[in-house]
């Protein structure tokens, strides 16, 4: 049976710089993702020319730049995370070779082989974020997933999370009679449908 072995991280992408090459629908795509998660993600479009719609979102979010041009190696200089997504597969697979002898970190739009990780989906409530992956392989069915868990999350599950917060900073025993103490408390957080 095929695993996913994907590592889920959480990534501060507002202190990191962040490049993707392409200005269509697939760069919007990318970038409202971003965005959506990460509102003052530091990031870079390169690209020819640009829609409408990204321009427009661009102008929402300052720390967003557009630079109108074709991608060259240089554009890597000082990046941390590359989003190759323009309409040329060579121009994709020059990104990932050059971001690669780089030691950087890349995702190939719509080539998972050429990805070294995924934007997957994403359900956020307050200070509660889920992270859903299905390994690049069906990102409708992670989309479907993340409907299912902003459904069923409750509303006030980040009044839950800053109120225990506040308690486990007022218990004073070890570390491990801590999270024994947490386990009990939250066990019932989530209800079993039997």
């Amino acid at each position: 049976m095929e695993r996913n072995e994907l590592y889920p991280i959480f990534v501060k992408v507002h202190q990191l710089n962040v490049l993707i090459v392409g200005g269509g629908n697939v760069g919007l795509e990318k970038l409202s993702f971003l965005l959506k998660s990460s509102p003052n993600a530091r990031v870079e479009v390169v690209a020819l020319s640009f829609l409408d719609d990204l321009r427009a979102l661009v102008a929402k979010h300052p720390t967003v730049t557009l630079t109108s041009k074709a991608y060259d190696s240089s554009d890597l200089e000082g990046r941390h995370l590359v989003i190759g997504c323009t309409d040329k597969l060579e121009v994709n697979l020059q990104i990932n070779r050059d971001a690669k002898a780089r030691c950087l970190l890349v995702n190939i739009a719509d080539t998972p082989d050429q990805c070294d990780y995924y934007l997957g989906g994403i359900v956020t409530k307050g200070n509660v974020k889920i992270a859903i992956s299905t390994n690049g392989k069906s990102p409708t069915m992670a989309k479907r997933i993340r409907q299912f868990l902003e459904e069923v999350l409750p509303d006030d599950i980040n009044e839950l999370v800053d109120n225990l917060n506040k308690y486990r900073k007022t218990l004073k025993d070890d570390f491990q009679e801590k999270v024994e103490i947490m386990n009990k408390l939250t066990s019932n957080l989530i209800d079993k449908k039997e």
